[in-house]
């Protein structure tokens, strides 16, 4: 009986759960992403085109945020039009904002080097305010040891005596 009660709830939970090499995907981009941009935005702005800022960036950080680069600027470089191709690399949500921010750039014309300094500020305030959630996390998270550590020690110590000395002065009189 109770295996059918925990079955569907287990099936759920590994269901739901995130791949552990996924999220090390994420984790290193969202940790390179600032950087990325920041070069980007430098070879822009010393006048290369975005296809080969992208290939820059992309071979100076490597990794998963690399090789998703290297293909935006393989096929950037092959003439693909900018909107659909950034868009194909928004389906990630790691690299949505900065994938985002190039095809809005390419619609409206706007300069790429100020979006890109923007996305790798944004990305830093993001990470920051990450490091920052799991700082205070780790308070809540220690409460629940110390909890079951001290609270039968209370029970036995403190309420337990107390409990028994009323009980011992009503019944007996």
């Amino acid at each position: 009986m109770t295996a059918l009660l925990v079955a569907p709830a287990v099936g759920l939970v590994l269901y739901w759960r995130e791949d552990p090499a996924l999220k090390e995907t994420r984790a290193r981009i969202a940790a390179d992403l600032p950087f990325a941009a920041d070069l980007m935005a430098a070879s822009l702005l010393a006048g290369r085109p975005v296809s080969a800022a992208t290939e820059i960036a992309a071979a100076a950080i490597g990794g998963p945020l690399g090789r998703r680069l290297t293909w935006v600027s393989g096929q950037l470089r092959l003439g693909a039009e900018p909107e659909p191709t950034w868009a194909h690399l928004a389906r990630d949500p790691a690299t949505g904002q900065l994938a985002r921010a190039m095809s809005r750039a390419a619609q409206s014309g706007a300069p790429v080097a100020d979006v890109l300094t923007r996305v790798a500020d944004d990305a830093r305030e993001a990470a920051r305010a990450a490091s920052v959630a799991a700082a205070r996390s780790v308070g809540v998270k220690a409460v629940a040891p110390l909890g079951l550590c001290f609270l039968p020690a209370f029970v036995l110590l403190g309420i337990i005596p107390v409990v028994a000395g009323l009980a011992a002065t009503i019944v007996l009189p």
